[in-house]
């Protein structure tokens, strides 16, 4: 497997929001992107940024034949059905990753049926926009987020270290490994439950005319609610045992919290806030210096 270097050839397949976003940051620093994805609009939309050196709407053998690196910007079951139909293509040597949300149901499996000679390396890209479609992509998401990559055993010291550059080239600021396991607990917290919230928010009142009276809070804490309905029900029930644990998790601590405001115990709200103030302050993204 070779290193990622400006003259690695990259084939993104899936050109949405993410995998547009990685054409934008890939492309802007000097590799030659291929992508294949589904609807030629949205590889004339590339073409016309120079995101993109080529696309096809077919899985064009010419292409995966040449790649070095290809990136899977696809829907977790489509992923593992494309490996399964196409991987006779790959040339000896290829490394893929990924982007996928959920790794423990994805990963074993995809590596279980992968030919030897080439090397799945999954990581996860912990940016993204509430909107869809590569018109939205953009690669300035990336500056200051977080990039987790799950190696498992059958990963080699080569790719670990070529998902940390493809990271790094991607503009990412902190880039940490977890295993696949250790990555879905984290994200059904993180990631999973958060967006829960936010469409349950949305949809426990359905007053009229109240988009009239909110203020930036509310629309901060729903941003989220604009969601890729058939996406992310498939992570959630690829995750679903982790991410139940964590939704009874935050519905323990809200009934300690209503507990409190029912009986009037003014010092434990503030205790509560007070612990969630310092908190928070660690998940805030450190700002760039002029």
């Amino acid at each position: 497997m070779k290193p990622l270097t400006k003259d690695t050839n990259i084939l993104i397949v899936g050109l949405g929001v993410i995998g547009g976003s990685y054409a934008r940051a890939l492309s802007r620093q000097g590799y030659t992107v291929r992508c294949i994805t589904k609807e030629q609009k949205d590889i004339d939309y590339a073409l016309s940024l120079g995101m993109i050196k080529e696309g096809s709407t077919e899985v064009k053998a010419e292409f995966v034949q040449k790649a070095d690196l290809i990136i899977f910007a696809l829907y977790p079951h489509i992923f593992v059905e494309w490996i399964k139909e196409h991987q006779h293509l790959f040339a000896a040597g290829t490394l893929i990753t990924d982007v996928t949300g959920v790794k423990s149901r994805i990963v074993y499996e995809v590596q279980s049926i992968l030919r030897p000679d080439v090397e799945f390396i999954a990581a996860h890209p912990m940016a993204g926009r509430e909107s869809s479609g590569v018109e939205y992509s953009d690669d300035r998401v990336f500056i200051g987020a977080n990039y987790i990559i799950t190696p498992t055993e059958r990963n080699t010291p080569e790719a670990i270290e070529a998902c940390k550059t493809l990271g790094e080239v991607l503009g990412f600021a902190r880039i940490t490994e977890l295993s696949p396991e250790e990555h879905d607990r984290m994200i059904a917290f993180l990631s999973q439950l958060t967006h829960c919230i936010a469409v349950t928010l949305m949809t426990c009142n359905e007053a009229p005319m109240m988009e009239q009276y909110t203020g930036d809070s509310f629309r901060d804490l729903t941003r989220i609610a604009k969601i890729n309905d058939a996406m992310w029900s498939e992570l959630f029930l690829l995750n679903r045992e982790a991410l139940l644990e964590q939704m009874d998790a935050f519905a323990n601590e809200f009934d300690r919290f209503r507990t409190l405001l029912k009986i009037g115990d003014s010092d434990g709200m503030r205790e509560t806030m007070r612990r969630a103030t310092a908190r928070r302050i660690l998940f805030d993204k450190p700002q760039k210096s002029n």
